[in-house]
């Protein structure tokens, strides 16, 4: 059985949104001197490259990466990232994410920061479905979507072709 799928965002569509994104993370942290992108592995990782692409463009912001490794499917699994956590302590961190549905992998991305002081915690996503299960919101988002519980999201951002498909 084949699904029809929608094309929701184009390449250039992406593109864009990143950028917007990167200039409304510049503002909300334009009195720092360093952020942390911490991008949810796979997609929300390679969503926090591309905005650290821009970032480093538009702004004097150091910007650090790191990876958030969480099991989607059983979050309550330990949450590895590639930085240690004395590497964001009192810092500014943005957690990033392709897509935020019910909330579940954000809300335990967000319980694994706060084990120690922050500065400021914001979420960004590309693809709000406003599904959510859990009070977290995405403070900078690409697009939101209203869609049923039996579509899916596909997000591409591999290679040269992005692309948000809804099936």
């Amino acid at each position: 059985m084949t699904s029809l799928k929608n094309c929701i965002l184009s390449h250039d569509e992406i593109t864009h949104k990143i950028r917007r994104i990167a200039y409304q993370i510049y503002e909300a942290n334009s009195n720092e001197t360093e952020v942390i992108l911490a991008g949810i592995d796979t997609n929300g990782y390679i969503l926090a490259k591309k905005i650290k692409v821009v970032l480093n463009k538009i702004s004097p912001l150091n910007t650090i990466l790191c990876k958030v490794i969480i099991d989607k499917k059983n979050p309550l699994q330990t949450i590895t990232t590639s930085i240690k956590k004395e590497d964001y302590e009192n810092k500014s961190i943005i957690l990033i994410d392709d897509v935020l549905n019910s909330g579940t992998t954000l809300i335990y991305g967000v319980k694994h920061f706060l084990d120690v002081p922050l500065k400021k915690f914001k979420t960004a996503v590309l693809v709000n479905r406003n599904h959510k299960k859990y009070p977290v919101k995405a403070d900078f988002k690409g697009i939101s979507l209203s869609t049923s519980l039996n579509e899916h999201v596909e997000v591409i951002l591999k290679g040269d072709k992005f692309e948000v498909n809804l099936k």
